[in-house]
This record gives C-alpha cells, sequence and structure tokens, in this order.
C-alpha cells in the first residue's frame, strides 16, 4: 500500500436602485423572518468532539433532510432558538466534520464558500442578512450527500496522546507540514490551536497555504476564508476548522512532495529565495500604480518566473507593494474580460486571498514572498487550454460605453444578461471618478447575487471583487469593476429556485 494512503487512512481514523424596476421586488419576503443585526452578523464515538453548546445545532444540520432543513431552521430562528451566528457556527463545523478537504474544491466549496456568503449577509440591509445564510445550508445538504456517495468521510478526534506540548507545537507543525506528514500534522495543530496566538497561527497556515499551486488557489482561499469565519464564530471552535485546513493543505499528487521537485512547488522555492533579495526598507517605496505598469506586459506574456523577477526587481527600485498589488489585482480582472472560465474565476479569488493575507501578516519576509507567489501564479492561471483562445482584451485599454436609457442602472443590469463587454463598457462609463455610483452597482449586483446565483463560485467571486474594489487605486477601481461583470448575474438570468423555496419557508 502507497505511503500517503497510509497516512490518509490514519487521518481518517484519527483526524478523519430601485427594487421595482430591476425586478428585486421578490426580496420583500425576507422581513418576515426578521432581522439580523449587524453586530449579531459580525460578531459521536468516531467523531471529532464538538463544544456542548453548538453540538446539538450542528446535529440539526447534519441530520434533518435536505428537504426539510431549511424550514426546520426557519422555525426555529422565528420561535427565537437559534441565533444567525449559532447557524453560522453551526454551518461551518458541519462542513469541517463530515466533507472532505480533498480535493480543495469542489464538493467542499460548502465550506470555502461560507465566509463569502457570510460577507454578503453583513453588508447588506438587516432584513435581507438571512437569504446568503439559507442558501449556504442547502449548499452544505448537497455537498454532504456527495461526500457519502464518495466515500462518507468524517472528522474523527485528535489522538491526545500525540498532541504536543504548547511550546513544541509550532516546531512540530513546521516538521510536518514540510514534510508532508498528515498524521504528524494533525496532532500538532491541535497542540497550536490550544497554545499559539490568532497572529502566529495565522502566519504559519497563510505561509503554507501559499507554497504550491495545486487546487488553483484554493489552499490559499480556504486558509483566508477559515480564518475570517472563525473570527466570527469565536476562537473556541477553531480546533477542528484548523485541523481540516492542515489536512486540506497537504493535499497533493503522486509521491511526497518533500522528495521531489513537483511543478507545483518550484514557484514557491525559488521565491522564498528571491525574497531574500528585497531590501529591508521596502515599504518606504511610491505607491504610484504607475509605477508597477512594467509588471502588466510580464503578467501576459511571461512565465511565472518572469513574473516573480519583474515583481522583485520593481521592489528593489523602491515601488511599493501595494503598486504590485493593484496591477496583479486589475491583471486578475483582465483574465476574467478575455476568458470567462473557471480559471480565470480562480485567479480572482485567490489573489483576493493572498491579498488579505498579505494585509493581515507582520512578517515581512512572509509579506515579500506573498507579493512574488502571487505574481507567479498570476501566470499560471493564464495558461490557456488546448483550441481555447482568449479575447484580446486589456483592462489598461478599457474604453467608456453609452448609457443609452433613462435608468442608468436598470440598463446595465439588463445588458450584463445580454452582452457583457458591452455592459463592462456601461459600468466604466457610470462609475467613472463616481464611488457613489459604483456603490450603487456593488449594492444592486449583490441584491441579484441572491436572487439569481446558483453556485458556490457566484458568491466567492461577488465577494472577492466588492472587497478588492475598495482596496485599489483610484485610477483602477473602476476598470476592475467594470471587468467584474464577466462573471456577474443580470436583470435576465435565470432565478434560482431556492429563492421560492426560502419565500415559502419563512411566509
Amino acid at each position: 500500500m502507497h505511503s500517503n494512503d497510509l497516512s490518509r487512512r490514519r487521518f481518517l481514523t484519527r483526524g478523519s436602485v430601485a427594487a421595482a424596476s430591476l425586478g428585486l421586488n421578490d426580496l420583500l419576503f425576507l422581513p418576515t423572518l426578521g432581522k439580523v443585526s449587524a453586530q449579531e452578523a459580525s460578531a459521536a464515538p468516531h467523531l471529532v468532539v464538538l463544544r456542548p453548546e453548538i453540538e446539538p445545532i450542528v446535529r440539526l444540520i447534519e441530520d434533518t433532510p435536505r428537504d426539510r432543513l431549511m424550514e426546520e431552521i426557519g422555525h426555529q430562528v422565528k420561535a427565537g432558538k437559534l441565533s444567525y451566528q449559532e447557524i453560522l457556527a453551526g454551518l461551518q463545523l458541519a462542513g469541517v466534520r463530515n466533507i472532505q478537504p480533498r480535493p480543495v474544491g469542489f464538493k467542499f466549496h460548502a465550506v470555502l464558500v461560507i465566509n463569502s456568503a457570510h460577507l454578503a449577509s453583513v453588508a447588506s440591509p438587516d432584513s435581507e442578512r438571512w437569504l446568503p445564510i439559507f442558501w449556504a445550508l442547502d449548499n452544505f445538504k448537497s455537498s454532504q450527500q456527495q461526500d457519502v456517495v464518495q466515500g462518507d468521510w468524517s472528522m474523527g478526534p485528535v489522538v491526545e496522546s500525540d498532541v504536543p506540548a504548547g511550546h513544541t507545537a509550532v516546531r512540530a507543525f513546521r516538521v510536518a507540514m514540510d514534510n508532508w506528514d498528515e498524521a504528524g500534522a494533525d496532532a500538532a495543530v491541535a497542540g497550536l490551536a490550544r497554545n499559539v496566538s490568532v497572529d502566529e497561527l495565522f502566519e504559519l497556515f497563510a505561509e503554507y497555504g501559499s507554497r504550491d499551486f495545486r487546487d488553483i488557489g484554493h489552499k490559499a482561499i480556504y486558509v483566508a476564508n477559515s480564518f475570517r469565519t472563525i473570527e466570527s464564530i469565536g476562537w473556541q471552535h477553531a480546533e477542528p476548522v484548523l485541523r481540516s485546513l492542515a489536512y486540506a493543505l497537504l493535499a497533493h499528487e503522486g509521491d511526497n512532495p518533500a522528495r521531489r521537485d513537483a511543478e507545483a512547488d518550484r514557484p514557491g522555492r525559488q521565491n522564498r529565495e528571491l525574497a531574500k533579495t528585497i531590501p529591508d526598507d521596502w515599504l518606504a517605496g511610491d505607491p504610484d500604480p504607475g509605477r508597477a505598469a512594467s509588471l502588466l506586459p510580464v503578467l501576459r506574456d511571461g512565465t511565472a518566473v518572469d513574473a516573480s523577477a519583474a515583481a522583485a526587481e520593481l521592489l528593489r527600485h523602491r515601488v511599493h507593494p501595494q503598486a504590485l498589488w493593484d496591477v496583479l489585482l486589475g491583471f486578475a480582472g483582465e483574465l476574467m474580460m478575455r476568458r470567462s472560465d473557471i480559471l480565470s474565476l480562480h485567479a480572482i479569488t485567490s489573489a483576493n486571498a493572498m491579498y488579505y493575507a498579505y494585509r493581515r501578516v507582520n512578517n515581512d519576509p512572509l509579506r515579500k514572498f506573498l507579493v512574488l507567489q502571487n505574481a507567479a501564479f498570476m501566470t499560471l492561471f493564464r495558461r490557456e487550454p488546448e483550441k481555447i483562445a482568449s479575447k484580446k482584451r486589456f483592462i489598461d485599454q478599457m474604453q467608456p460605453g453609452a448609457i443609452e436609457g433613462d435608468s442608468a442602472l436598470e440598463e446595465i443590469f439588463a445588458t450584463i444578461s445580454a452582452d457583457k463587454p458591452a455592459a463592462a463598457a456601461k459600468v466604466f462609463a457610470y462609475c467613472k471618478d463616481d464611488p457613489a455610483r459604483a456603490r450603487e452597482v456593488i449594492d444592486t449586483a449583490r441584491r441579484f447575487l441572491f436572487l439569481k446565483g446558483n453556485n458556490s463560485h457566484d458568491y466567492k467571486y461577488t465577494a472577492a471583487i466588492m472587497e478588492d474594489y475598495a482596496q485599489l487605486a483610484p485610477s483602477l477601481r473602476d476598470r476592475y469593476l467594470a471587468a467584474s461583470v464577466f462573471n456577474l448575474r443580470g436583470s435576465g438570468d435565470t432565478e434560482n429556485p431556492l429563492v421560492a423555496r426560502i419565500r415559502g419557508a419563512l411566509a
């Protein structure tokens, strides 16, 4: 039996604008359930043991059939027995306990998307905050069913005798992760969760989540989304989530990557060394995105090695890393304009995750590494499958279009469903130099997501776009938002049938 099969088995046993004109009146049923305040929203022997106060909620989500779960949760919310935060916590923990995080995608999107659904909730009016979380509940049940068919994986309890003491947990975790040792990492991460500060935990996981390109960026996405969800549900629930995360980050193909030079690992190995060439005063550079414009043609035509080298050279020449992030995020938007497929979508969402990690960590070598890795990853997302040619659309050459009707938002969102390049040009024209108009587009796009979004990628993508828009330099924001329409929902798209079911459950 292969050594990876043995270690996997060990893990399975151990840790085994106007609503009417835009067609948005269908959201008006939501207040019947009651409001969720912004503060509330922000804020078995073979199974891993959860805290006693959350276990019944998790079991409710796990054991209630899919065709009755929404109605049961709705009943308990209306009766005052369940809060938004309790549902969010129960959903996250049910996901990590019941769905195998390998591959880090596919059915595991039910877990990856929870933070994105939560972000959609907290950014919405009080009375609409329930819809994303109810959608996520149904999405979990779909993935749970898939997991049963594919082997019925579940996370078991940690082997307490293997958990390292507090002062040795970091080293034990690093050794296990460097050696791609699943059983060792599972025990070590339990020690980390019980003894290490949140900031140190995040830096460890951000480093290992960005070290390789396997699963097209989902590892970095899971790091960012899991930590953000834990912060919302409470750190008392962190341990099982972090065990699932460590197991996901060790996913690989073939023989142990520690003993070979796999293509997915090369950028990381090269960029650890390249980061050492960037001076200590690298944050004193010029943040003007124009200073980093020379990186754009390298991202379009160069290799991963070329992109990282060009990024490092700019940083050595006192260009602020924020200028590079502006270009990197903009290029991810360009990829969506050129070919709106799954690779381009994950260029957006993985760049969002790595940029979040960059902003959050305080470790300069790691921050340098994240910039260089994201530059390399953008070229890998650019790879074009045989016989599929991308359109020659460039974000820096985008031109504004014409708004022809009396209602700009109505026209824009109708055009999104019919002609995305034309819709992008209209968004660019409408939002240019007016942040208030951009906010109108964002708010409307979010409400169409609620009504017409039908998969995890819709939620993950929309959350990434809306977050990163606010982080970009003003000169790039409107272009980036305009590029996003290539994967947004418009007024002519089909309504998600789940909305009708939620309406019935909450009536």
